[in-house]
């Protein structure tokens, strides 16, 4: 049996930053090549980077989205190269601004077909929301780590709310740890 926690994979990193300033978004987008802006479908302007692999979403308000990166260590990389691309456009950017990982997005499985219904009914009512006919998967709001757990009956879990990667693993942890006490886990 392959431990879940070996098949834990990030999927999308979310992290937040800001260079302290108001933007022109307009002129940005018009200086900064491979930018996409369109106010009336989307706020923000989006710039993709492609090793490593993530979008910033730009606002005016000088605040700073990074997504779609797969590792902590990539939004950083990212947003790197997004401020160097901001002081090419002589827009003043600290040395090393804040970033603040706001949510880790992981996937995992527990190697077997799971009884959701039954889960349900074990974990108790207040801490799960599950309605097959609204979605395929149960919901586990877990407190310590705060993140909150996607089950489906084929034994995959999606984690998110995450700040660090071990939030998943201490969540895999807690997660089969109280399927086996309820003897759910065959």
């Amino acid at each position: 049996m392959v431990d879940p926690k070996e098949t834990i994979n990030i999927e999308n990193v979310v992290a937040s930053t800001g260079i302290g300033q108001e933007l022109d978004l307009q002129s940005v987008a018009m200086d900064l090549e491979g930018a996409d802006y369109d106010p009336e479908q989307f706020p923000g302007l989006v710039y993709r980077t492609q090793e490593p692999k993530s979008a910033a979403l730009i606002f005016r308000s000088g605040k700073i989205v990074c997504t779609g990166a797969k590792s902590t260590d990539d939004v950083h990389q990212s947003l790197r190269i997004v401020f160097d691309k901001l002081r090419e456009l002589n827009i003043q950017v600290e040395d090393e601004p804040e970033i603040i990982v706001q949510n880790i997005v992981t996937s995992a499985d527990l190697g077997r077909n799971l009884n959701l219904n039954a889960i349900a009914i074990g974990l108790g009512l207040e801490k799960i929301e599950y309605e097959p006919e609204q979605f395929p998967g149960l919901v586990y709001r877990l407190e310590d780590p705060d993140v909150v757990a996607l089950l489906f009956g084929s034994g995959k879990l999606v984690i998110t709310g995450g700040k660090q990667p071990d939030d998943a693993k201490e969540a895999v942890d807690k997660i089969v740890t109280r399927l086996e006490d309820l003897s759910l886990l065959d």
